[in-house]
């Protein structure tokens, strides 16, 4: 199979890092190589505006260390991006020309337009959200942009990063309390430079970086949160705030007791979750969502939909599910059949469901949930289910928030309500008990419309009108060729679906005409 392999290098302000993906020619993607080093380059810009010596030895360093794991692996492609510290520097050009000299790297310094844009393309390509802002909280500089239906509306770079702000307000004083009212103060007074964000409140802060990360895995371990991934990881205002609060009541040496906070951030993390906090109560967010896609990920996405002449995925789930089948070796063919037959079953049997629920929410569980339905199997068929339940509630699916991941892992995993019940006992405080029931009614359809193709031939074509009869529930079903195996296994299965709705089940068999 035709692989593409190429990497790319990003020189943020904060932080160096090192990536190398793998595409193939039917567009499955996969991250092979990730490697980080910690540079704060912001912090050696000289009064002057220059990048001091110290700091070019870095950049020269850093860039030698990646060359030699890039060329060990053969990599033919490469792209270098930098960023504010970067694009601050008076000697740039001087830098740019040594390193492509000495290395053969060239290196594309971003421009606020291009840094901003490659952060909302990340979010957009990664996520199922249509509308709202992005924070990219850098060491150097600050990116915020606003988009709507998908469509990057306003964007503004702000020169001050987690980095500088450090610089600015605590490095040179004893005054914890001064320094924080002086950088509030001073956040909110940048904000008031920009009328657009005043123009749709309410719309979602989604965070992207380091420090938005960092605040994501504090919340994760101070809730004892159950499921693995912080992407699309949400944190309501309040809690953001209480954070907030909290990192700046204390010391350096409390701080860097923190759970879930890096420490080569525990001093920075004060003015970045400053202005997090500030730009989610500027806008009157709900609430705040961590982006793991950022700027990288965004020149990514560039250089993968060039070929389609396109910078966006039409349908991002879509995708993540193309994705996840193929490298699972999961046959679209029939699990489009097993959809069907489960739309089918639903809608027949969706009157007697004992929960209230969103029809419309239902049928898109089932769907993507036939697309990944056992998918456990590929690690061993005898125990599919808990395989692809630990797959599920362990691995991102993007474009789907949590609850609705942790719900597709409940459904395709689905083999009784005890063994159910069992897989949520970790996660009790985060799904409701009609949340269960509906998954519970769900399950047992999808694990039913698994049983009618038992033999993989698509033998059952169709689901007829259901009737009651007697306190029974008959239910037509088609079939092409003789459905001896489908029988067996539906009838020794529809006692889960029995008893989730509380009623008998008798199929009818008709040949299709």
């Amino acid at each position: 199979m035709i692989k593409d392999q190429y990497a790319i290098i990003d020189m943020g302000s904060n932080s160096f890092r090192l990536v190398i993906n793998e595409v193939d020619h039917h567009g499955q993607y996969n991250e092979l190589h990730n490697y980080k080093t910690v540079a704060r380059l912001s912090t050696y810009i000289l009064n002057n505006g220059y990048l001091s010596d110290e700091g070019v030895a870095i950049v020269s360093n850093t860039l030698t260390r990646f060359k030699e794991i890039i060329d060990y692996h053969q990599i033919p492609k490469l792209i270098v991006i930098a960023t504010a510290a970067m694009r601050k520097a008076k000697n740039k050009e001087e830098i740019v020309r040594s390193i492509e000299k000495k290395l053969g790297m060239t290196i594309r310094i971003l421009s606020e337009y291009e840094e901003a844009f490659y952060g909302y393309l990340a979010i957009v390509n990664s996520t199922n959200i249509s509308d709202g802002f992005t924070v990219d909280i850098g060491g150097g500089s600050t990116e915020i942009t606003l988009f709507k239906n998908r469509t990057l509306v306003h964007y503004h770079s702000f020169p001050f990063g987690a980095i500088t702000l450090h610089q600015k307000f605590f490095q040179q004083t004893k005054n914890l309390a001064d320094a924080v009212q002086a950088l509030k103060n001073y956040i909110r007074e940048q904000w008031l430079t920009l009328p657009w964000l005043a123009t749709h409140l309410h719309y979602p802060v989604i965070g992207i970086g380091g420090s938005a990360r960092n605040l994501s895995l504090i919340h994760q371990r101070q809730v004892n949160y159950p499921l693995a991934g912080i992407h699309q990881y949400e944190i309501p205002k309040t809690e953001v705030f209480h954070i907030n609060d909290m990192l700046q009541l204390t010391s350096s040496e409390e701080r860097s007791q923190i759970d879930g906070l890096s420490k080569d951030r525990v001093e920075i993390i004060v003015p970045a979750v400053e202005i997090i906090s500030s730009i989610v109560d500027h806008v009157q967010a709900e609430k705040f969502i961590m982006s793991r896609k950022g700027l990288r990920d965004g020149v990514f996405y560039e250089e993968l939909l060039k070929t389609m002449e396109t910078n966006r995925f039409p349908n991002v789930i879509e995708e993540n599910m193309y994705q996840i089948t193929s490298k699972y070796n999961i046959k679209l063919d029939y699990v489009s059949h097993i959809s069907y037959l489960a739309m089918q079953l639903y809608k027949q049997l969706s009157p007697f469901a004992l929960v209230d629920h969103d029809q419309k929410e239902a049928l898109k569980l089932l769907q993507l949930s036939a697309r990944v339905l056992y998918i456990g199997e590929t690690i061993n068929s005898e125990s599919s289910s808990q395989n692809t339940f630990y797959l599920l509630t362990n691995i991102t699916i993007e474009g789907l928030s949590h609850q609705e991941r942790l719900a597709v892992a409940f459904i395709s995993s689905y083999k009784s309500k005890s063994q159910m019940m069992k897989y949520a006992e970790p996660f009790i405080k985060i799904i409701s008990k009609s949340n269960l029931k509906l998954f519970e009614f769900l399950g047992s359809i999808m694990k039913l419309a698994y049983s009618l193709d038992r033999t993989k031939r698509k033998i059952i074509t169709k689901i007829g009108q259901v009737t009651e009869n007697n306190d029974q529930l008959v239910l037509p079903l088609y079939y092409k060729e003789d459905p001896y195996f489908e029988n067996i296994q539906a009838k020794k299965n529809k006692k889960q679906l029995e008893k989730s709705i509380k009623q008998s089940i008798e199929f009818l068999y008709k040949p299709l005409k």
